[in-house]
C-alpha cells in the first residue's frame, strides 16, 4: 500500500448493455492480479448485477449499510484475485434514489472503513440519474464505456456533457467496447473525441478497447471474470493493457487516510 490516498475510478456509460460491468470486473481483477488491493463497488444500487456476474452469494448488501444495520466490512465478498466486492441491492426500487439519511449511512460506512486499498472501482448505473452523477462527481477518474451504436454514442456524449457543464469535470477516459479490433476501437474514440473537443471544455483520453470475444461470453455464462478463467483470451489481454495504463496514472496525494476525497465529494454533491 502506498502512502497516498486510494484512487477512486468510476466506470460508467450513457446506456446499458455496452459491457460496462464486464469492464469494471475485469479491470478490477487485472489490477488485483498485479498485486494491488482493490475494492469493486456495485453502485447500481437498485439493480445489482456484479454479484450475479461473479456467482457470489451475498446475504447482506448496500441496503443493509444504508439502513445502518451493517458496516461496509460486514458486507464485502471476496472476488477473483482477492478483490473486495461491495454488493448492491437487487430489485429494491427505493435504492435507486438515495435520500439524505441513506446517503449519510453510505458516507459513514466509507468513513469508518479502515482496510488498506489502492483502488476503489465504482461500477455506476447507466444514464444520468442523480445517483450516477453523485458517484461520478466523487471519483478521481471517470471512465466512459461505449460501443459503436448511435444510441450508445449519443448517450455517452450526453453524459460527458452533463458532467462537464454541471460539475466542471474536464477530463474523461474512454473505452471502446465490443469492437471487432483495435482499429475500430480507435475510430470510435476519434468519432466521439472530435465532438467533445469541439463543443465542450473537456479532454477525453483513450484508455483502450475491448473486443467481441467468445471467451468473454463463455466466462459470463460461468459467472467468472474472463481474466481469471481465460487469461490468454483477446478480451483478457485488452483488460490487462487497460489496467497497465491505469497503474501509470498519478496517485492522488494530500489526503490522509483512505477515502476522504470520495466521502467529501459525495457530501458536496448533496450539499
Amino acid at each position: 500500500m502506498s502512502d497516498s490516498a486510494v484512487q477512486v475510478i468510476a466506470v460508467t456509460s450513457g446506456k446499458g448493455g455496452v459491457g460496462k460491468t464486464n469492464t469494471s470486473i475485469n479491470i478490477a481483477a487485472s489490477l488485483a492480479k498485479q498485486g494491488h488491493k482493490v475494492m469493486l463497488m456495485d453502485a447500481d444500487l437498485g439493480l445489482a448485477n456484479i454479484d450475479v456476474n461473479l456467482g457470489l452469494q451475498c446475504p447482506f448488501n448496500m441496503a443493509h449499510v444504508m439502513s445502518g444495520e451493517k458496516t461496509l466490512s460486514e458486507i464485502v465478498q471476496p472476488g477473483p484475485f482477492g478483490i473486495l466486492v461491495v454488493p448492491a441491492a437487487s430489485g429494491i426500487y427505493e435504492m435507486a434514489g438515495l435520500n439524505n439519511e441513506q446517503l449519510q449511512h453510505l458516507i459513514q460506512a466509507f468513513s469508518d472503513y479502515n482496510g488498506e486499498l489502492d483502488y476503489l472501482i465504482v461500477d455506476t448505473a447507466a444514464g444520468i440519474s442523480d445517483n450516477v452523477l453523485a458517484f461520478l462527481n466523487a471519483a478521481h477518474q471517470v471512465v466512459v464505456v461505449a460501443c459503436d451504436e448511435p444510441s450508445s454514442i449519443t448517450d455517452a456524449y450526453a453524459l460527458i456533457k452533463v458532467m462537464n457543464q454541471r460539475y466542471g469535470t474536464s477530463r474523461f477516459h474512454f473505452i471502446a467496447s465490443m469492437v471487432k479490433n483495435e482499429k475500430e476501437g480507435q475510430a470510435l474514440y476519434n468519432k466521439i473525441e472530435r465532438v467533445v473537443d469541439h463543443y465542450l471544455s473537456a479532454t477525453m483520453l483513450y484508455l483502450g478497447s475491448s473486443p467481441r470475444d467468445e471467451q468473454l461470453r463463455l466466462a459470463n455464462k460461468q459467472q467468472k471474470a474472463v481474466v481469471q478463467v481465460a487469461p490468454m483470451a483477446n478480451s483478457s489481454r485488452a483488460y490487462g493493457r487497460m489496467s497497465a495504463v491505469i497503474e501509470r496514472w498519478p496517485k492522488p496525494t494530500g489526503l490522509s487516510g483512505q477515502m476522504e476525497f470520495f466521502v467529501e465529494r459525495l457530501l458536496q454533491h448533496k450539499a
